[in-house]
């Protein structure tokens, strides 16, 4: 028997409905995001990762990438030596 209820990270992204979209489910994880800490460096390769998404068919998911990549950028030159 398979159970349709998520399993480990997603069982703690908030989401209003089922079957949201990829963007829909970045997009309320960002609502809920207010403070990380972590290596620079992750922040870098998280950053890498969502630029294909910049790029997205899906109107949601294409902002939340440009929202979460904007952030993720920010902190990454935030971080710098000097800043």
């Amino acid at each position: 028997m398979t159970s349709t209820q998520p399993r480990g990270l997603y069982a703690l992204i908030p989401t209003g409905q089922t079957g949201a979209t990829p963007g829909e489910r970045a997009a309320s994880q960002l609502l809920h995001l207010r403070e990380a800490s972590v290596p620079v460096p992750v922040l870098a390769a998280a950053a890498e990762l969502i630029a294909p998404h910049l790029e997205d068919a899906d109107p949601v998911t294409r902002q939340a990438a440009v929202a979460v990549h904007a952030r993720l950028l920010a902190a990454v030159e935030e971080a710098a030596p000097g800043a």
